[in-house]
């Protein structure tokens, strides 16, 4: 395994990212450290103060633990009781509950978090702990419920049977019988590797029917990454809520300073970059047993969901503080709740969030908290041995297979036809047309009424070479079919579907293929990576 850089610039990121990676003092209004700088990482953690319960924290998190018990189990509880420690920090990350783990970047993001922790601390020389923090109050059940894997014909697409509005967090849902089907559809798709027993051995044993997507994704990333002591958080979960309800309180009680600094931050990043996320005036979610997770919206004085729930600031004060398990945050207040938990130093984003903590940086501060660093996650493509055989025989550079095919096609004949297609057909028109223009004078000089015909025949005689053109770039394709059938491989391999493997692939594609312990070879290697730039993962 070997990885290179390759800019991020040549990628499809948003021109907020790639300003954050490539020249930080564009955006650093916008956050509260420069992640890249090893010396502000050190200021940053020598003037850092948790305001939690240490304790109460440990007690939570080898509770919530617990239900992911597996060999390795014993690392995970030793980081955890770590973090009494006064002066322990966390690195943490999350994702939504995919099946099989979701697409590539969400073990991505877990390796980042690993590795950065083990960094921080050597740097630090104090406990730093990596953390995932489970989105398990999030109620998008079609974000989790497909996966995407390569056949031979592109990117393939499987999914659990949809449900319907109204659902709870997704964590509660239970595995469907479907989910037999759907792996023995995925099963038969995927080649037959040295690899595959144990592949499916331990997807079968983790995406179990009637076990909750919580427990099966959550046991799929534990048995993975407990080796590395990798703890697992959430906040669906009473005793988080009851530790935390101060922070869903707090974003009642201030609910109109922070709409003034949330409009504030976006609109001043909204006229340089873009606006990730949209605005609204309540950053609670509320958990019905029947009805599931709903927006609370407000109007003034007045908070209230879609289903008829209705309280006055007051009740609604009373109610978080009564039963705050009933409450959930929304993407800006989960990290605030789960900063109150956690000692966290830094989080481990994707391109995505790292847009939306731009619009936080005041936010924060209505809690009396500041931002912790964002450090990017590493963003890699993979480069199988078959593709790395083939593409420097090929004239792209590897962003350009982001292009259509047939554009591909069209710029491969341009770039290795020893004649200029293009030009050729180029000089023909002009050196006709200026043949022709003596003549049509000269007929338009014997009867005016004929210029139009003798306008028609001339672009007849164009439709004709234009006719004749495309014949011979088919002939020149059909002549180069095995090249063109590779650059279409390369294409569907580098970009499927016209989008970053690391967005549209499931992790288990690639552990079939090179091993279940490919994310321990890649951490192993991530001293060669930089988090500033796009890696090439050579397999």
């Amino acid at each position: 395994m070997q990885l290179k850089k390759y800019a991020f610039k040549n990628l499809p990121f948003s021109d907020l990212f790639t300003a954050y990676t490539d020249n930080f003092g564009e955006v650093a209004e916008f956050y509260e450290v420069n992640p890249f700088n090893p010396g502000d990482l050190k200021q940053k953690a020598s003037s850092f103060t948790f305001k939690g319960d240490r304790e109460q924290t440990a007690a939570i998190l080898k509770e919530f633990n617990k239900q992911f018990e597996t060999e390795s189990s014993d690392l995970i509880f030793e980081n955890i009781d770590r973090l009494k420690q006064d002066d322990a920090l966390a690195i943490v990350t999350g994702q939504q509950l995919g099946i099989y783990g979701g697409p590539v970047f969400t073990m991505f993001k877990t390796l980042t978090t690993i590795y950065q922790a083990r960094q921080l601390e050597d740097a630090l020389n104090r406990p730093v702990i990596p953390v995932f923090w489970l989105a398990d109050e999030d109620h998008d059940y079609d974000e989790i419920r497909s996966i995407q894997v390569l056949n031979d014909d592109g990117p393939e697409s499987f999914s659990l049977p949809s449900k319907n509005n109204g659902l709870p967090p997704v964590s509660e849902l239970k595995i469907p019988e479907e989910m037999d089907q759907l792996a023995s559809s995925i099963h038969s798709t995927l080649i037959d590797s040295d690899y595959s027993e144990k592949l499916w051995t331990l997807l079968d044993e983790c995406f179990v029917a009637d076990r909750t997507f919580l427990k099966g994704f959550g046991d799929l990333i534990v048995r993975l990454f407990a080796k590395h002591g990798l703890v697992m958080a959430g906040s669906h979960h009473a005793m988080v809520k009851q530790e935390t309800k101060t922070v869903l309180k707090e974003a009642v009680q201030k609910a109109d300073t922070i709409r003034t600094v949330l409009d504030k931050q976006s609109q001043k990043i909204e006229k340089r970059f873009h606006q990730q996320v949209k605005l609204y005036d309540s950053h609670l979610f509320y958990l019905d047993n029947e009805m599931g997770r709903s927006k609370i919206s407000r109007n003034d004085d007045k908070w209230m969901t879609d289903n008829g729930h209705q309280w006055n600031t007051d009740e609604l004060l009373d109610e978080i503080d009564d039963k705050p398990e009933k409450f959930s945050p929304d993407v800006f207040l989960r990290p605030i709740l789960q900063d109150r938990l956690l000692p966290t130093l830094g989080y481990v984003a994707g391109p995505g969030e790292v847009a939306y903590y731009g619009q936080m940086k005041s936010f924060y501060r209505c809690f009396n908290q500041q931002m912790p660093a964002i450090f990017p996650r590493l963003s890699a493509t993979f480069i199988e041995p078959a593709i790395d055989r083939i593409i420097n025989e090929l004239p792209f550079k590897l962003h350009e297979y982001n292009s259509r095919i047939e554009d591909l096609e069209t710029a491969f004949v341009d770039r290795t036809e020893e004649t200029d297609i293009d030009a050729l057909f180029e000089n023909w028109k002009h050196e006709i047309e200026d043949a022709s223009e003596s003549f049509i004078t000269q007929i338009i000089a014997i009867d005016d009424t004929l210029e139009g015909a003798a306008g028609k025949a001339q672009a007849t005689y164009e439709n004709a070479r234009e006719k004749l053109k495309g014949k011979v770039y088919r002939a020149v394709k059909k002549r180069e079919k095995i090249q063109l059938n590779r650059v279409q491989r390369i294409q569907q391999n580098l970009f499927p579907g016209r989008n970053l493997q690391e967005r549209t692939l499931c992790g288990i594609y690639y552990m079939n293929k090179f091993g279940l312990d490919i994310w321990d070879q890649i951490l192993s290697k991530m001293d060669d990576a930089d988090l500033d730039s796009h890696t090439l993962i050579y397999l």
